[in-house]
């Protein structure tokens, strides 16, 4: 088992950090769920997307041509959520170290507050998600970490614990709960480093649960288990017992860590792909019951032909 190299001196990656190399990328990732437990939220702003197929046509030639901001809106009492995901050209990129834009869509930091305006279309039903988004981070940290030993790829947990408000336009909706955001850079693509991936992160009462595990094209394995102070402290944990979970519709094989007597249950799917599933899910970590977001990428599967073949149906390409 490989260790994630942990590095704390690294400068925090602003929105303008170069990002280069034969298929590089920067994401910056955001989750919520409401309060009352109904609403749930994922947001990702991509610069050199890393599941774009006209990325992977270019030969991985140029990441600033290959942007987008994808915004998931969830319903966990069953009600139908939205999802939009359009990818642009690099003439739709603005960035500085504090805003980044793209297409019409824009993330700014000001006053230690993260601003999120959106207007995006869904494909392929076009319904719309228009409206702001506010992160207002409770805990930040210093870490960043070396997803693979080369250290082409790295991972920090910007802000682990924030509040997150949401107000939109459309659909007409309005709530507040806790939420997560945390960025990833590389040099290359993602499926020349990694095969599988298993992402999960979890509030507890007094402390935030993160838990990232990889395996690598030569079968080894990496991870980091974390604990999150409320002081901003990022402490490293034994390896935690994981747990198979019912494989996705698409045949995905999931794991997730909880206690070891602890039962572990999907509370909702919410994204379910041929390379991809993100979902809520149920257990106990120290005993305490939490709700934690939870993400399995099979790189395995993204790579195959006829898989990229099908994402422009949901991921449309824009030149506006």
């Amino acid at each position: 088992m490989v260790q994630f190299s942990l590095n704390q001196t690294r400068q925090c990656p602003q929105f303008d950090t170069p990002i280069g190399g034969d298929g590089g990328y920067g994401w910056w990732y955001i989750d919520a769920i409401s309060d009352d437990g109904i609403h749930g939220l994922t947001l990702i702003a991509f610069i050199g997307s890393v599941f774009s197929p006209y990325y992977a046509w270019s030969g991985w030639a140029n990441p600033l041509d290959h942007c987008a901001v994808n915004v998931a809106l969830y319903r966990f009492d069953g009600a139908r959520g939205r999802w939009a995901m359009t990818e642009r050209g690099a003439r739709t990129l603005s960035r500085t170290a504090t805003e980044l834009s793209i297409g019409p869509s824009r993330l700014v930091w000001e006053d230690g507050v993260l601003t999120i305006t959106i207007d995006e279309i869904c494909a392929p039903i076009p319904l719309r998600v228009k409206g702001t988004i506010r992160l207002f981070p409770e805990v930040m940290t210093e870490a960043a970490f070396d997803l693979d030993p080369a250290g082409r790829h790295q991972w920090r947990p910007l802000a682990p614990r924030a509040r997150v408000e949401l107000d939109l336009s459309h659909p007409a909706l309005s709530w507040s709960g806790d939420g997560y955001f945390d960025t990833n850079h590389g040099t290359e693509p993602l499926e020349r480093a990694f095969t599988h991936w298993h992402w999960g992160r979890a509030h507890l009462g007094n402390d935030l649960r993160i838990f990232y595990d990889v395996i690598y094209p030569d079968q080894r394995e990496g991870s980091a288990h974390l604990s999150v102070s409320k002081s901003g402290e990022v402490t490293s944990l034994a390896h935690m017992t994981h747990k198979g979970l019912s494989s996705s519709f698409w045949g995905i094989r999931r794991k997730a860590w909880c206690d070891r007597d602890a039962p572990i249950s999907v509370l909702k799917s919410l994204e379910d792909t041929p390379f991809y599933a993100r979902s809520a899910l149920s257990t106990s970590i120290d005993g305490e019951r939490v709700t934690m977001m939870h993400e399995t990428l099979n790189l395995e599967r993204l790579r195959q032909p006829i898989i990229r073949a099908m994402l422009p149906f949901r991921m449309p390409r824009s030149f506006w």
